[in-house]
């Protein structure tokens, strides 16, 4: 709850300190000052608003400091100990709507948000747009309040002049990829559903393409798969979000109903987003979802997103080709033998650099086949853990040593195997590094 709150104070630009003996990741993420220690009275110091978060009786002490030094207090789920309430609020295009309840019921609160925002048309920005180029006229021609609002909705109707009663129009959240010049969004068009697939990339936020935030930033519902990390997420602050990936085997939502789903919200009239990790077309199913949704006639776009099979051995160091080493590579999925067999059988043995995604779990028996069909037992190989977040792990060894049962990986995460010589470049540098860091400790001695 007390993340929650903070997130709100962050979004209205708030100056925020926070006070307490233990505090969630969330809150430490958010790049806020923190102090681990009990409340005292001097924290209300030149203090505009406190959210009291804690127990009912350490509520009642900041509420009674509060009380003398006349400092508003938001008690969270303790509405007798409060003199503010941080409502429900709407932010979008510059327009903000606040809902409140006196504190007595933030779940109504909540439904009520969520309710108004989806009735709200998605091109509130045009509206304000049009809205303040008519007040420059109406102040300039000195037109009387009274005579304001009308005016307003004459304007607003001739701007969606065509469009049929009663429909919202949108504008393109990534309208360069959806015609005209690039960067314009072109005319309001007539409320429609649409379906975006949009790769997530490895997992860190920072590999998003600017298409794909917008696109969440727009989405009215958002479909994602296991792995898509949190923050991420929140960009679709607007959206109702679902969980439909695949977890140790179990499908959350099969696919028939995740493309009954995605078709459906469409023809209501939604802006939805299937979030896949990595690309939605590199073993992401996103080509099954493309011919359901061209077989309904929904409007659809996909958004690429960066693949772990090029940015797992990437931030690990490793190029997927190297002159004179490696001038291919190949993407094969590891979760069936005999699918994984048939691929590469179609290559030379080490002719190319071998990328396997979701073989981690299989590595024995696929190095096993690759050795047996004649891949050299000494071939340098990688396994990559959790690509681009904090707890990144990369092990390294050889063809022969990927068969062994047990190897020292420090965690669980999702992995990318990596097979060929150009694992051996990223050895190379890693060991000239830490040479050339020695000479240089030896040197200043």
């Amino acid at each position: 709850m007390a993340a929650g709150k903070l997130g709100q104070l962050l979004a209205a630009r708030a100056d925020v300190r926070v006070v307490a003996l233990d505090v969630c990741e969330e809150i430490e993420r958010a790049g806020v000052p923190v102090e681990r220690r009990a409340f005292e009275a001097a924290d209300l110091d030149g203090v505009w608003l406190v959210v009291a978060a804690a127990t009912p009786d350490a509520n009642r002490e900041v509420a009674a400091v509060a009380e003398v030094r006349r400092v508003f207090v938001n008690a969270v789920d303790d509405p007798a100990n409060a003199t503010a309430f941080l409502s429900g609020v709407i932010r979008r295009d510059g327009v903000t709507l606040a809902i409140s309840t006196g504190g007595a019921a933030p779940g109504l609160t909540a439904l009520l948000r969520e309710g108004l925002d989806a009735v709200l048309p998605r091109d509130l920005g045009a509206w304000l747009d049009e809205a303040r180029r008519q007040r420059v006229a109406w102040r300039r021609d000195g037109v009387p309040m009274p005579e304001r609002r009308p005016l307003l909705l004459e304007a607003l109707t001739r701007l969606y002049a065509g469009a049929p009663p009663g429909a919202r129009s949108r504008l393109s959240a990534c309208p360069e990829n959806e015609g005209g010049r690039p960067g314009h969004a072109g005319p309001a068009k007539v409320a429609s559903g649409h379906v975006s697939l949009v790769g997530a990339g490895p997992g860190d936020p920072g590999l998003l393409t600017r298409c794909a935030v917008a696109r969440l930033r727009a989405a009215d519902l958002v479909l994602y798969d296991a792995l898509i990390d949190r923050r991420i997420l929140k960009l679709a602050r607007h959206a109702q979000r679902f969980f439909v990936g695949k977890r140790s085997g179990r499908h959350a939502m099969t696919q028939p109903t995740i493309n009954s789903v995605m078709i459906r919200a469409a023809r209501r009239g939604k802006r939805v987003v299937r979030l896949k990790g990595g690309d939605p077309f590199v073993f992401g199913r996103g080509g099954e979802e493309v011919l359901a949704l061209r077989a309904a006639a929904v409007s659809f776009d996909v958004v690429p997103g960066v693949t772990s099979a090029v940015a797992a051995p990437a931030l690990a160091g490793i190029p997927v080709t190297h002159r004179g080493v490696s001038s291919a590579f190949l993407v094969v999925g590891g979760h069936d033998e005999e699918t994984f067999a048939a691929t590469v059988n179609e290559v030379a043995p080490n002719g190319v650099t071998l990328i396997v995604l979701m073989g981690v779990g299989r590595r024995a028996a696929l190095a096993s086949r690759l050795i047996d069909r004649g891949w050299r037992r000494r071939t340098p190989a990688a396994i990559v853990v959790d690509a681009s977040k904090p707890t990144q792990t990369v092990w390294s060894g050889t063809l022969e040593e990927l068969t062994a049962e047990q190897l020292d990986i420090e965690n669980g995460g999702p992995g990318t195997i990596v097979i060929g010589e150009v694992v051996a470049l990223a050895t190379l540098e890693s060991r000239d590094t830490e040479s050339t860091e020695k000479r240089e400790h030896h040197g200043s001695r």
